[in-house]
This record gives C-alpha cells, structure tokens and sequence, in this order.
C-alpha cells in the first residue's frame, strides 16, 4: 500500500510504486512521485480508484499529461480508444462484469509516457492487484518497464471477457435443451433476444481492442521497446479468438431460436394431424347418419329388419378401420 499523508487524494489511491530493473523500489504517495520522474532506469506505477477530478489535475501537474488526455479522461466514454499525445498515451478501456443479474461494463483509463504508468479503475470490476502481484513476481519481464505494465493491464482485461463469455456459452447450450425438450415459450424467446443483445454489446467492446494491439504494435514510443510488440500482438491473438467465440455463441443464439421455431412447428404439424384423423373418423358416421336423415320413401333399408344393427355395426367398423389406418401412419 502507499504511505499515508492524510491528503483526501489517496482515497482513490489503491497502490502506488516506484520500479527500477524488474523490482520494487519503493512505496509512494502522489505527492512523492513527482521527485522520481525521470530518474534513469525507474518509473512509477500508479493505481487508482474512481479518482475525483482534482487527483487527476493533480497528476497532470506531476507528469505533464496532456490537456485533452485529462479532459478525455473527465467523459465518460461508449468504446474502447487509443490515442496519443506526443510520447505519451491515453488509452480507455472496458471490462465486462455482472451487476443483479445485468451485464455491465465499467471502464478503465491508462495514462502511460515515459517514467510512469498511471491507471484509473471506475466502478466494480475486478482489482488490478493481481496484475501487479504477478508482474512483481517476473523480474526479467518488469524490468522491460512502462510496457510490460502496459502490455499486463491490457491482457487482464481481455482475460476478463473469457468468463463472461463461457457463461454465455452455458446459458445457450441449457437453452437449446430446454427448446427442444419443451414449447418455445414468451420467456424463452425474450431470454433469447436478451442474450443477443449482451453478445452484440460484447462485441462492441471487444472489437477495437483488436485495433487497439496493432497500434501498440506499430507506435514508435521511447518506452515502448520493440521486443514487447510480439506481447501485443499476443493479446490481438487472444481478442480475435474471442470475436470468434462472440460469432460462434451469436450462431448458437440464432439457432436457439431457429430450434425452437422447428420444434414448435412440428409439434403444431402432428397435432393438425390428429384433428385431421379425427375429423375423418367421426365425418364417417356423420356421412351415413345425414344419407339416412334425407326421409326419402324408397329407401330399401328402412323397411329391412336388422337395418338399425346393419348400420350401426358399419359405422363401427369403418371408424375402426379408420383408427386403425391412421394409427398405423402415425397420424394418431
């Protein structure tokens, strides 16, 4: 943890380091950082927490941030941006978490230049402690500096969408089960429609990060050294893999749907059937009853002794027969 100077900023001051050769030098405070910058061989990372907007005009005075990189970082933003401002960066990026049952994404803000990276975590996503805990435990690797930071905040994020995702991916398949064991119901196809539209807000949020890694991969800055890029490019790899996976639970989304529909219709085609093979048997004796019913006169059969039997007794076996028919062709 920071020290404490009982200043409010370091409220939002969740930890703050400085770094030199892959170790930990020292702990922080905001208003120490400033007597580290641009000390050969070291450079502060800075972790904050829903910081208030004077901590951030604080920093700004401290590492000379860009004016626009500060007033950006005041919005609230709707997708993930890289943007540069001399040898430094400003980079927003989103992490999926769920809120009562909701889909959310809260947003982090990365300011990097050379002798610092400084990241600022809105909301409840999950903490960065353990990015910090496993790129104190890689000395080789952190001593590369602002961009092994850069590269191991990045790759959390994109880490955090795999869970989400596989969440997303049972969901469907219980889904797809449920349609076909029952009736696609009004609540089935609202869940549905709900899960499309948290994969198309996923994707939304995972799509520019793709083009986020190639400009880390093509961007010429002091404290980004060449041997990283392949680190970059490694995270596009991980985001194309889950645009993949965003199109393949999309598929089984639409399928969902389109099992349903299927299901729900040939369940509607065998009972028509059945009202069909009913409707013939029972037209059968209505057939016979209605041409007796006509009350002509010379109807040789109403003067016959066992015509009442006769007629009931084919009635009887031509509806039998008909059961029987349509019993064996599967209409009943």
């Amino acid at each position: 943890m920071c020290k404490k100077t009982g200043s409010k900023m370091d409220n939002s001051v969740v930890a703050a380091a400085v770094y030199s050769h892959g170790k930990k030098v020292t702990d922080i405070s905001l208003e120490d950082g400033v007597s580290w910058l641009g000390k050969p061989g070291h450079f502060a990372w800075i972790g904050l927490k829903d910081p208030q907007p004077h901590v951030l005009t604080t920093l700004q005075a401290q590492y000379n941030l860009h004016e626009l990189a500060i007033e950006d970082a005041l919005l609230r933003h709707t997708r993930p941006k890289l943007e540069t401002f001399g040898d430094a960066l400003f980079m927003v990026l989103y992490s999926p978490i769920f809120e009562n049952g909701e889909l959310e994404f809260v947003e982090t803000q990365l300011f990097a230049g050379t002798g610092y990276v400084i990241s600022a975590r809105y909301g409840q996503s999950a903490p960065y402690s353990s990015v910090r805990q496993r790129c104190e435990a890689r000395p080789l690797l952190l001593e590369h500096g602002e961009d092994f930071v850069l590269y191991a905040l990045l790759s959390f994020v994109t880490e955090n969408y795999r869970p989400i995702m596989d969440s997303y991916n049972s969901t469907l398949e219980e889904t797809e089960q449920a349609v076909l064991k029952d009736a696609l119901t009004m609540a089935d196809a609202v869940k549905i429609q709900g899960l499309r539209r948290d994969l198309l807000r996923l994707r939304r949020n995972i799509g520019p990060l793709v083009e986020i890694c190639q400009e880390l991969q093509r961007l010429d800055f002091p404290f980004i050294d060449k041997q990283m890029r392949p680190y970059f490019r490694d995270v596009a790899i991980h985001v194309n893999r889950l645009l993949e996976d965003l199109t393949a639970l999309r598929e089984m989304a639409d399928h969902a749907i389109e099992i349903g529909l299927l299901v729900e219709s040939a369940r509607q085609s065998v009972t028509q059937r059945k009202f069909a093979a009913w409707a013939a048997i029972l037209a059968f004796p209505t057939a016979i009853a209605g041409i007796y019913g006509m009350n002509f006169h010379n109807m040789p059969e109403l003067s016959w002794q066992y015509g009442y039997f006769g007629v009931l007794g084919l009635i009887g076996s031509g509806c039998i027969g008909l059961y029987a028919s349509f019993k064996y062709n599967g209409w009943l």
